[in-house]
């Protein structure tokens, strides 16, 4: 995953519950007053912000027995960077079935939180907090990037570049990153679960070709610790591992039909887990598709790899929760209808359902305006609802972390099919009409379609 300034550069995919609505209402008066009350700072002067204030927001909807399990991350452009209509619409399909809602505090629609020691600019950051706020999501802070300070570069600039913002702090600075990633908590009292750094993203050993897992595992429990001590129930994750995969390179303990994961990123999890300080979440993320052969051998034979994968960290880690905080299913340039790549992310969700991952969050591709958009939940500059809204929305409702599955059949293996006690959901995974017996029922399907139903009535 490349990072991206604020609301500035184009993120490029990588490889490697509820209030009442009279509270709801109430609550979003009281945001809109809270925040409307602030200093407007004009951009670039920089704001030196105590360490125990904290920014005016709500408390999240209560996280209820069943964890949502689904959410989305916002990326460079997101509801809060649309016209006021558009965000309105927006966060509706955010809000209708609250979910989780992921942040960096650098990089991917915000800026550099603490551009000098002690310096402080959380603008862009209270803004994507308060639209998770105010779209009932349950909130989730990515610790990612680090200041270019702590990194050499020089106080009070910022280097957006991507060799800049893929660097991680000098060991000489994971105190100061660990107090930032406190500050944080402070400020955000209502945000309950951090996950630690991105991707090890500059935490490659090229004397060994392999990651530095003790570097990285360092960092991690100096910010456990820090985050803990600002309040014992805050949830700490890591480590964020990017796990590839070849179709024919490599000697790995797991393996499939999707091809041999690459060792390498297996040994810096296993390192993780033996050497942590605690963690109450397991994170790592991956793409489908094979580096050496593309998607191998089909686009939803491929998918076995994160139910394979989601197994091993259960197995490894004494069966922490699993949390995807990113996965891809195709190619970046792949020229897929909006059926065909909707249907197979939709299957990807069936195998994070299937294999008991606790959360799974969509990568939200939201660009400007006027831009060809493939994936994103809502239309660009309108806010008119697009597919994988639906398939989100879908999956959050009938299918929280602990929703009890039940088996169903279909007569046709084409035909996917997830189901609980209420509900199922199948899905087409050819482009041909398809015409199936399911839980008993005959039901036909369009090329690539999903279609829900009620149990019993199909």
């Amino acid at each position: 995953m490349i990072p991206t300034k604020g609301r500035h550069q184009r993120r490029r995919p990588s490889w490697p519950v509820a209030l009442g609505a009279g509270v709801v209402a109430l609550a979003l008066i009281i945001v809109a007053v809270m925040f409307s009350t602030e200093e407007d700072t004009p951009r670039g002067q920089l704001m030196t912000i105590p360490p125990t204030q904290t920014a005016p927001l709500l408390s999240p909807p209560p996280v209820t027995e069943s964890w949502p399990r689904w959410g989305v991350t916002h990326t460079e452009y997101s509801a809060d960077d649309e016209p006021s209509k558009v965000t309105e619409r927006a966060a509706h399909l955010l809000s209708r079935v609250p979910m989780v809602q992921n942040q960096h505090i650098m990089g991917w629609g915000a800026g550099n939180p603490e551009p000098a020691p002690g310096k402080y600019d959380f603008r862009d950051l209270d803004a994507r907090v308060k639209l998770m706020s105010e779209s009932q999501a349950v909130p989730v802070i990515t610790l990612c990037c680090a200041p270019d300070w702590m990194k050499g570069g020089s106080e009070g600039r910022t280097d957006w570049s991507q060799s800049s913002l893929e660097t991680a702090p000098r060991r000489e600075h994971f105190e100061d990153f660990a107090k930032l990633a406190a500050t944080v908590a402070r400020r955000y009292p209502t945000v309950k679960h951090f996950m630690v750094w991105n991707e090890f993203k500059g935490f490659w050993n090229n004397a060994q070709n392999r990651w530095d897992a003790e570097a990285y595992t360092e960092l991690y429990n100096k910010v456990y610790d820090a985050l803990k001590a600002v309040d014992e129930d805050i949830k700490v994750g890591g480590p964020y591992v990017p796990i590839l995969s070849n179709k024919n390179v490599g000697n790995s303990q797991l393996r499939g039909a999707w091809g041999i994961a690459d060792q390498r990123d297996l040994d810096a999890v296993e390192y993780w887990i033996a050497n942590k300080k605690g963690a109450d979440f397991i994170v790592i993320d991956a793409a489908s598709v094979t580096k050496d052969a593309g998607i191998h051998p089909d686009e939803f034979t491929a998918l076995g790899k994160f139910s394979a994968i989601t197994t091993w960290l259960r197995q490894k880690s004494g069966d922490l929760p699993v949390w995807w905080a990113e996965w891809y299913v195709a190619p970046e340039d792949v020229d897929w209808s909006t059926e065909r790549r909707t249907a197979v992310q939709a299957v990807a969700m069936m195998e994070f359902a299937t294999s008991g991952a606790a959360t799974a969050l969509y990568w939200n591709p939201q660009r400007k305006a006027g831009e060809d958009c493939p994936g994103c939940l809502w239309r660009p500059g309108r806010g008119d609802e697009l597919p994988m809204a639906g398939v989100l929305s879908g999956f959050t409702k009938w299918f929280p972390a602990g929703t009890r599955l039940e088996t169903v059949t279909s007569s046709d293996p084409r035909v996917r099919v997830l189901a609980q006690q209420r509900m199922l959901v199948m899905v087409n995974t050819t482009g041909a009409a398809v015409t199936a017996t399911v839980d008993g029922k005959q039901v036909e399907l369009a090329p690539y379609e999903i279609k829900w139903s009620e149990r019993g009535g199909v």
